[in-house]
């Protein structure tokens, strides 16, 4: 079941166009991510997606509806990129408010266990670690319960150990039911944890689908690259099993294909009594897809 739909979005602000044409739906349970760099349009489109920005083209319908009908808010929870809470608010009343906001909350004690945070009830905001605050905005997008959560860049700034733990945290919401909306542009965030994936470059929308078949369609899989200790032409390789290309530039091997490439590879050399030196081994990721299908890094600015 299709729980968001998104189809030709545009937005602009006065004369810049943040989003040009972007289309992608979201089925009911899984894990969707949006991924682009910093200024590609994701954060305008699910601002449109949550009700906050109205399309200046296109469509966006969420269970059906307009995002800004009351009833929608109802269902859906959002952890915006950006967020404070009054430093002296402390986290279980914190809760407690947005609680009141809906007309079926969660038990904010309950979220306050399953999130890590019930020893920090009674602490003041300003007091938490970005992980905790991470934590406790993950937990105010939930006290409505609702069917779909939208979570924007919730593991900028965090440390490597927090980030992993966010991650968990996301894997058991979709595991309580709750279908997610992720924007990062981290590509091991996004790999990682989404069923499927939106590529959103400059406005437009250029892919979707799972990351290991964004991975597939623009990359051959694996890369061998090696010196070898004897002589050997590149036709030697040429028909070993998984190899798709060999190329030599001043004497260095690199070979591209899929399966165990480097185990066929090294054997085919150890057939012919040759070792390879300096052997590197590149397992294609969704880094490399990205910016084969963009044409730049994730850092660089659109």
């Amino acid at each position: 079941m299709t729980v968001i739909d998104v189809a030709q979005l545009h937005k602009r602000y006065g004369d810049r166009v943040a989003v040009q044409d972007v289309s992608f739906s979201v089925e009911r349970g899984e894990i969707f991510g949006i991924i682009g760099r910093n200024g590609a349009g994701k954060t305008t489109t699910v601002e449109c997606v949550e009700g906050l920005r109205e399309a200046d083209g296109g469509s966006v319908r969420v269970f059906g509806l307009d995002p800004r009908d009351p009833a929608v808010r109802q269902r859906l929870g959002v952890q915006l990129q950006e967020s404070q809470l009054p430093d002296r608010i402390r986290v279980g009343e914190a809760l407690e408010l947005f609680a009141s906001f809906y007309d079926n909350p969660g038990s904010p004690a309950r979220l306050l266990d399953q999130l890590g945070l019930a020893e920090h009830a009674k602490q003041q905001y300003k007091r938490l670690s970005g992980g905790q605050k991470q934590r406790l905005s993950i937990a105010l997008s939930l006290v409505g319960s609702p069917e779909v959560a939208v979570l924007d860049e919730l593991t900028t700034g965090l440390d490597p150990q927090a980030r992993r733990d966010t991650w968990e945290l996301i894997r058991n919401i979709r595991d309580r039911g709750v279908t997610v909306l992720l924007v990062t542009h981290f590509m091991d965030e996004a790999e990682r944890l989404c069923d499927r994936i939106a590529v959103v470059d400059r406005g437009r929308t250029v892919a979707v689908d799972t990351p290991e078949a964004l991975i597939r369609r623009v990359s051959s899989g694996v890369t061998v690259t090696f010196r070898p200790s004897a002589p050997i032409a590149a036709d030697d390789l040429a028909t070993v099993p998984g190899v798709g290309s060999v190329s030599v530039d001043d004497g260095l091997f690199t070979v591209t294909g899929s399966g165990n490439l480097a185990h066929e590879v090294s054997s085919a050399l150890a057939a012919r009594s040759v070792v390879p030196l300096s052997l590197n081994i590149v397992q294609a990721d969704l880094e490399s897809a990205f910016v084969a299908l963009t044409g730049s890094p994730i850092g660089k600015e659109s």
